[in-house]
């Protein structure tokens, strides 16, 4: 849920620097390109958005379009600083290759070398789980957002809590998206290097690609010029949102940074790990293992877009998604954070590459820009990716309003809970999710779960209830109560994690 491109090298240094194996791509029509994004920001209402486009060590193309912020004058260029999202997944694996080059962890090392205090609901688990592990969503846990998404944790609670949670599959034999354990990630580097991650990689990395206006955290984007606001789609409306905090789990996606400066970051990764200045970053062999294949990704849960790009395999290197791609192996990530998307997307064999990034929630013209843009660099045919994508996702949406229509329809109308308001208040915990507060008052009752969630409960069929969240764009959910022998609340369901109620 977050992510955050660029100065042309010399051609006489591009032709030095750049392997002599990699046949050169297809000629690049700028303005052809510079249309169709124009016109598929308009057909997405995509609100703000940002390319770049890079061949071997050339920035191709770098433009921004749209509003900075709805209802303000100010529009986006190459420089306007987006959250970057899970992108910066990506570098928190080069931060960790970094100490590799140095001798200071193995990708394999236990995390309990590093963080001797690390265990989760399995013992053999919390043994074996490795520096690898943690970047390639294949340790057996569940998916842990409820750690951090709308609360106020810290590391420290984060593991703390990491104890309670059962594993969902086999060790290694599965893939469930983990932000929480890209975040520990980070405390090895921390445990490691002596520097919070947000130090190293700005440091280490930033510093040393000439990233000048790219910072790690969001905090650290207060009183700077040109940076693009999140928006969202509300009662049919787009509207300007509030940043979500991301800095609890900041090595899971917390950069915010510029397509220019972004190129920069995938232009060295495309060179085996030399900056465009010469500067070496990190070993060839670092950046080898990021790319290779790591675990298996199961096909239920990726993109809508395999619908249309019907990819053979799909696997995970370390902070990539990895599919074919007719005929070439193509390397790349999305990052998205409450009104905020990014994608970047690499061909290295042909050494290409696409980043995007927008100010909209989830407005997935990003997937079709990244496959138009490789297209073009690599001459294929015309094939309108925009059009198409766009005709998907608003099948999808559709399916999902029928869906809940369907759920509406369902419920037993008429009916009433057992209890008056006050009988549902009090305190409820879950040993991994945290603490519910339901309150009763004048206006009836109301749930508040950490400073980021919070809104009125009404009354939806029986003991369940709706909650819809003061912060609109994070949408409704339905809460459970579940009563006792004696009819009083025993638990809460929030989605499929149950809260035990407290003793009064």
């Amino acid at each position: 849920m977050v992510e955050r491109l660029w100065r042309p090298a010399a051609l006489l240094l591009a032709a030095v620097l750049w392997p002599a194996s990699v046949a050169p791509s297809q000629d690049f029509d700028a303005e052809a390109f510079h249309a169709y994004v124009e016109q598929a920001v308009a057909d997405w209402d995509a609100t703000g958005l940002a390319v770049a486009v890079i061949r071997g060590q050339e920035l191709l193309f770098a433009r921004g379009y749209g509003a900075l912020e709805l209802g303000k004058p100010e529009t986006v260029d190459p420089d306007t600083l987006f959250s970057i999202g899970s992108t910066t997944k990506a570098m928190t694996a080069a931060t960790l290759g970094i100490l590799v080059d140095e001798g200071k962890l193995a990708w394999d090392d236990p995390v309990r070398r590093h963080i001797p205090e690390f265990e989760v609901g399995d013992p053999w688990v919390s043994e074996a789980m490795t520096v690898r592990d943690l970047l390639t969503h294949r340790g057996g846990l569940p998916n842990t957002d409820l750690f951090w998404y709308g609360q106020d944790t810290d590391m420290d609670e984060m593991l703390s809590r990491l104890r309670h949670v059962e594993p969902a599959y086999s060790m290694r034999s599965g893939f469930i998206y983990q932000n929480v354990m890209y975040a520990t990630a980070g405390e090895v580097v921390k445990r490691v290097s002596g520097m919070p991650w947000h130090d190293f990689v700005d440091s280490r990395i930033f510093d040393r690609l000439g990233m000048e206006r790219t910072v790690p955290l969001i905090s650290l984007t207060r009183g700077r010029g040109n940076v693009a606001s999140p928006h969202h789609v509300v009662d049919g409306e787009t509207v300007v949102i509030e940043n979500a905090p991301v800095d609890s789990v900041a090595a899971a996606g917390s950069v915010w940074s510029s397509v220019r400066e972004m190129s920069l970051w995938l232009r060295m990764l495309l060179r085996s790990g030399v900056a465009p200045d010469g500067t070496r970053i990190l070993s060839e062999a670092v950046v080898e293992e990021m790319f290779r294949p790591q675990a298996l990704v199961d096909r239920v849960g990726f993109y809508p877009t395999q619908r249309l790009t019907n990819p053979k395999w799909v696997t995970y290197g370390l902070g990539w998604f990895q599919q074919d791609y007719d005929g070439e192996a193509l390397d790349f990530h999305t990052g998205s954070i409450d009104g905020m998307v990014a994608i970047a997307g690499l061909i290295r064999d042909e050494g290409i590459g696409v980043y995007v990034l927008g100010n909209r929630d989830h407005v997935e013209v990003r997937h079709a820009l990244m496959l138009r843009g490789l297209d073009a660099l690599l001459g294929k045919p015309f094939r309108d990716w925009s059009v198409e994508l766009k005709e998907l996702y608003d099948g999808l949406a559709e399916e999902q309003a029928k869906a809940m229509e369907a759920l509406r329809t369902a419920r037993a109308e008429g009916s009433s809970p057992d209890l008056a308001p006050a009988g549902y208040a009090g305190t409820y915990r879950h040993e991994v999710g945290g603490e519910i507060v339901v309150r009763a008052g004048e206006e009836g009752l109301r749930l508040e779960y950490g400073p980021g969630l919070q809104g009125p409960l009404t009354h939806w069929s029986h003991e369940t209830f709706r909650v819809a969240w003061d912060a609109r764009w994070r949408g409704e959910l339905l809460v459970t109560f579940h009563l006792d022998p004696a009819g009083n609340p025993a638990a809460l369901s929030l989605g499929e994690t149950r809260f035990r109620r407290a003793p009064r």
